[in-house]
């Protein structure tokens, strides 16, 4: 019925009319994917957003050029997050890596045994490529300041990571969030643990 009242009332319409009617129909999709291209675009800023693997110091769990979603809004550090650092540290670019310590932590490296140690304990790293014998150029054991994080890439003897002085203690400031699921290749898309 509705229908049939709908259609009477158009064809009442002067031309004129119906023009104005058709454009405001367009104008209202017009601000609906406006709205919702805003909406996406906030998101992707506030929320979460897309960032590319630059590299191969997280092999075998990341591969360059794999495409990443970070949670950014509301992340805090946690030991064992795969993060993304902001390219204002001193080694000048965008890094990958893991978590390994946080603020108060004393980290150790025993290259003979290749074990990380955590406040004494070490590590249970399944997703370390190899085991860690390169010290880099800092003196361990280092306490880890406040407000920082210790990183380590999964691939050890081939990642730049807090063992440089060109990275050393990341400050939390600059972790732009924290990988949560791989997009691309889509052969490998899936959550990170």
């Amino acid at each position: 019925m509705d229908e049939n009242r709908q259609k009477d009332e158009n064809e009442k319409l002067t031309p004129e009319a119906a023009r104005r009617a058709r454009n405001q129909n367009m104008l209202e999709w017009y601000d609906a994917l406006v709205f919702a291209l805003a909406v996406l675009v906030a998101f992707f800023i506030l929320v979460a957003r897309v960032v590319a693997v630059d590299g191969s110091s997280m092999l075998p769990t990341l591969t360059n050029g794999d495409r990443l979603i970070l949670r950014s809004a509301g992340y805090r550090p946690a030991a064992g997050d795969i993060v993304v650092i902001d390219s204002y540290i001193n080694y000048g670019r965008p890094l990958v890596k893991r978590i390994v310590a946080l603020a108060g932590d004393t980290v150790e490296i025993d290259p003979e045994a290749g074990v990380v140690l955590v406040n004494g304990q070490p590590l249970a790293e399944p997703y370390a490529a190899e085991p860690t014998t390169e010290l880099g150029d800092m003196a361990f054991p280092a306490v880890v300041p406040e407000g920082s994080v210790f990183v380590m890439g999964d691939n050890r003897q081939h990642s730049t990571d807090s063992r440089f002085s060109s990275v050393g203690f990341i400050d939390e400031r600059d972790i732009l969030g924290k990988a949560i699921f791989r997009v691309f290749p889509l052969g490998r898309a899936g959550w990170l643990a």
